[in-house]
């Protein structure tokens, strides 16, 4: 009795083995988008700003599904789409910045340093220290559903210092950690700051009369 596969067999095993690669890459395809739209999202630095926190080359992921169960708070590194018409270094990017003052804040810069509702803030991620000049206003009452962002290399960051507080609605999420070069492999650690009081309402005007400074912590 011959049981050697028939030409018709044969073409039946390669037909179901090409569907099921077919399959696969179609699974793994949609599986990539939703990961990348919904949970995680790679990002390459190409900018300057966030230096010595994060180098140009560096890639890092953003993590889009926990900003939907916990909200940004400061100090923490997000990645947005930047307002209108501005560009980093002539580039049309997303920009990765700092986030300084959330929704209700009174941010400040008074003598080259920063203030969050009257407290000066600690920030030794600066990068050489550079000291954190106005482009123009000084003071910002972060609005309802904004964050006021500054990049840490003050001096090579186009910031909220000039286009404003940035809508939460244009933030893609936070970058929470560096993969490549995988000697740089780490968690992205947010900033924390130490005796900041509660927001004011969000419409609060900002005082023409800036409160006196509080004691630095």
């Amino acid at each position: 009795m011959n049981d050697a596969p028939t030409p018709r067999t044969n073409n039946k095993r390669w037909r179901g083995c090409l569907l099921e690669i077919v399959e696969t890459v179609l699974l793994t395809v949609v599986i990539f988008f939703l990961v990348q739209h919904f949970v995680a999202q790679p990002y390459q630095i190409l900018q300057v700003s966030m230096e010595n926190t994060l180098q140009p080359g560096q890639y890092v992921l953003v993590d889009k599904l926990s900003p939907n169960f916990s909200d940004y708070h400061r100090g923490d590194v997000i990645v947005f789409e930047p307002p209108k018409g501005y560009q980093e270094e002539g580039q049309d990017i997303p920009f990765i910045k700092r986030v300084i003052g959330i929704e209700g804040d009174l941010v400040e810069i008074r003598d080259t340093s920063v203030y969050v509702n009257g407290v000066k803030l600690d920030e030794p991620y600066v990068y050489e220290n550079q000291p954190t000049v106005p482009f123009g206003a000084s003071s910002w009452r972060v609005g309802k559903g904004e964050l006021f962002v500054l990049g840490d290399h003050r001096q090579a960051s186009q910031d909220s210092r000039a286009f404003g507080p940035i809508q939460k609605s244009s933030v893609i999420g936070r970058a929470w950690l560096r993969y490549w070069p995988i000697g740089s492999f780490s968690l992205i650690d947010s900033a924390h700051y130490q005796g900041i009081p509660d927001p004011q309402p969000a419409q609060t005007p900002v005082p023409t009369t800036l409160p006196s400074a509080a004691p630095s912590n």
